[in-house]
This record gives structure tokens, sequence and C-alpha cells, in this order.
């Protein structure tokens, strides 16, 4: 369903412990499907009762739950004992019978009728067989596009992310000039997302302060794994997104992870680094450590970087004059007849590159959507159209119409065909 080798994969039981979460689509549908490892609800052996803690936190959270059967082992009374469990949930369940690798083994789901359900789906993961006829009746109870931000709403949803104790509640308690959200030294403090509003310049703000990503190796708790589901989902509903870096560690792979999942949900971004107050510096220190950012997080070449100290409220509140800038440009429009002008300037003093001795041309831009800036290229040859020049026509864009805080998002199409596409 993810397109790739996202689950371990091995024929004994027990593999997959933890819960798996992965971004799928599916006929336009984008859903976030949870592989949790098998559910025994009368387990007592230590490890299996906290892999059936796991399932169940899914279970909490799922819109849709899709029960797995054995289908060469057949029934198995412990199957009967997870459907009685379940029902409880009282949510969507679809009764799946795995390995069945072809319709002369469809049979073998009949007896799964037994368990009282009305409909069976004999599916093949291995091969695929099934996988359709399945996920089109998923789809129809799965909510149309992924964007659940409310358009009508003109606040300015912030997700406050970072690692464990790089000061994210601080931060916020600093803005809010009051001691609202619980603060410690000991690193997991907030549990989960929690929502602060604030109006500043007329305009109201909700602050989410997240949970603390962690290493995956570093999570042990089943509540903190809790939490790091909450702290991603978080950043589904911000239209701006604080990255929290510790000045006393610096950058880290971590921080770095957090980052991506930021870009790739393509929302603006803020560098936040905090406890500066506790560097030792001088002249060119700022300096190297924002080239090291870059050096990092060259995906997030457009993001600002503000250096403060959210325990001594250095620069603090500067941030919200940052964020303003940054949503203005997060929600920037430009007309179709100024953007066509623009272009027609900077493809007659730069062409792109000849494919295959043809001349290849832009036949008109236009801007279709905001949050984040997206643009839509009508060419002949869209895939002739090099990774550089791509490059070279977002950085116009930005030096032109202002889009250096927020990522801009560009399509090439052919006139009436399929389309190449490049996030930036």
């Amino acid at each position: 369903l993810c397109r790739s080798r996202k689950a371990i994969v091995e024929d004994v039981p027990g593999v997959t412990r933890d819960r798996n979460y992965a971004d799928a689509v599916w006929d336009d549908k984008h859903f976030t499907i949870v592989d949790t490892g098998g559910f025994d609800p009368g387990a007592e052996d230590k490890i299996l009762e906290l892999m059936r803690e796991q399932a169940q936190l899914a279970i909490d959270e799922a819109d849709v739950i899709i029960l797995l059967f054995d289908g060469r082992a057949g029934l198995m009374p412990a199957d009967e004992e997870v459907v009685a469990y379940l029902r409880r949930a009282e949510k969507p369940i679809f009764y799946v019978v795995n390995k069945i690798d072809g319709r002369e083994q469809d049979g073998l789901s009949a007896e799964f009728y037994a368990l009282g359900v009305e409909t069976i789906y004999p599916i093949s993961s291995a091969h695929g067989h099934g996988i359709s006829d399945l996920f089109d009746d998923v789809a129809e109870l799965l909510p149309d596009g992924v964007d659940t931000r409310d358009e009508t709403d003109d606040s300015i949803r912030v997700a406050v992310v970072g690692k464990p104790n790089a000061g994210k509640s601080t931060f916020i308690n600093k803005l809010l000039g009051e001691e609202r959200l619980l603060t410690s030294d000991l690193p997991g403090t907030t549990r989960d997302s929690i929502d602060t509003e604030l109006t500043y310049n007329g305009r109201r703000y909700v602050f989410v302060d997240t949970a603390g990503i962690r290493r995956k190796r570093s999570i042990s708790q089943r509540l903190e794994k809790f939490s790091v589901i909450k702290a991603i989902s978080s950043l589904e509903e911000a239209d701006i997104v604080l990255i929290l870096v510790d000045a006393t560690i610096g950058a880290t792979e971590q921080d770095e992870k957090i980052a991506g999942l930021a870009f790739e949900r393509g929302r603006g971004c803020l560098l936040l680094i905090n406890k500066w107050d506790l560097v030792e510096k001088d002249t060119s220190t700022a300096g190297t450590f924002a080239k090291e950012l870059r050096d990092r997080f060259k995906f997030l070449s457009f993001a600002p970087i503000h250096f403060l100290s959210a325990k001594t409220g250095l620069r603090v509140a500067k941030t919200l004059q940052l964020i303003e800038r940054v949503h203005e440009q997060y929600t920037r429009r430009i007309g179709t007849g100024e953007l066509n002008r623009f272009f027609e300037e900077v493809v007659e003093r730069k062409q792109p590159a000849m494919y295959r001795t043809k001349k290849v041309k832009i036949y008109y831009v236009t801007q279709v959507t905001t949050k984040p800036p997206t643009f839509v290229a009508k060419t002949n040859f869209p895939e002739a159209i090099h990774f550089s020049y791509e490059r070279f026509l977002k950085n116009q864009l930005r030096e032109r119409f202002g889009f250096e805080g927020t990522p801009i998002r560009l399509y090439f199409r052919p006139r009436g065909g399929k389309r190449t596409e490049v996030d930036d």
C-alpha cells in the first residue's frame, strides 16, 4: 500500500512488535495505515502483552479497522476472540483473509463466514490479489482530501516541534507571559499535543506544543510512542512549523528527520535555535552555526533561522513577526497575467536546454493554490526540463515575488497529458 518495504516481513510470528505507520493513497484518498503487532486479547507473556497494548492504542486512534486472518492456517479459536474484542470498539471492520494466492484458492476463505460476518475479502498481500476490491470499499469510508485545516478560519496554526527537552513548552510559555504549559528539565514532560491561543497585532494564533520526537530506538514507554504519533498528526493541521533546535547540542540527525516531516507536508517553516544564552560566543559564532544548519537542512534553504532563548526571553517576541512574514508568503497568490509576463522575461533571458534537437517551450504558467504556493507550467517536453533549470525557475520566483520563507511546488505538465512534479 505504501509502495515501499516499510515493514519488516519474515515468515515467523511476532516480527512486528511496534505499531508501524506509513502514508498511503487510494483513489485520491490520503490516509495513514498502521501495521500492528499480532493481537492476542488473552496474552500473558510480557512481550505479547505489550504488543496487545500497542495494538489497542492503534484501535483507539483508527477510523477503520482491517482484521487480517491467515487463510492457510484456517479459522482458529483465537480468531473468534479477536472478532468479539474488536466488535466492542464499534468501528467499521473489514474482515480479510490473507495468503489466498489466486481465485482457485478463494474457497479457503469460506470457513471464516462462521464468524457471523457478511463479507469476507480474500486477498494475497504478496501478489496483490484482491487488494483492489478491498480498498475500493475501504476508500468509501475515508474522508476526501488530505488537508484538514479549516479554510474559513483566519487564525494561524503553528506547530512547535523538536527533540525532547529542546524547550518547546518554555518557548510557548514565554510568548504567553504565563506558565500555561508544564515544563521540566526532564525530557518527555509533554505527552500530548496541546492547543494554546494567542492574539498579536489583531491576528489569532493557535500554538500546538507537541511531544518531543525521539529516535525510534529510544522510545520504550507505550504512552510516549502514542505521543510521537500525535506530534506528527499536529503537522497535518499546521500552517507554520517551528523547528526548535537545542543550541547546546547542535542540529542532529533527528532534528533533520523532524524538519523533513514538515517539509514533506509542504508547511511554512522557521528554524529556531533555542538556548542561545548558554552558548559561548564570539563575532562569528552565529554565522558558523547558521552555515552548519544550512548544510544539514539543504531542503529547508528557504526557512529563516532565528536565534533565541526561551528561558530568558531573548528575541522570543520577534518570532511572531517572522511567523507573520512567513505566513503572508505562504498564502500569497500571484495573478496569471503577471506570472506569465515574468516567465516570458526569465525564459527569454535563459532558455531551457534542447531536447533531442528540439526546442523546449514553456507555454504558460498559473498558480493553482496556496499553502504552499503551487504553480503549474505547461510545456511541450516536461521530462526534458533539467533539475538545474527547475531550480533556476524556483529561485527566480522567490526573488521576484518574495517567497523566501515558504516552500514552493512547481508542476510541469504537457498539454492535456501526464505531469511530473518537483517540490521545493
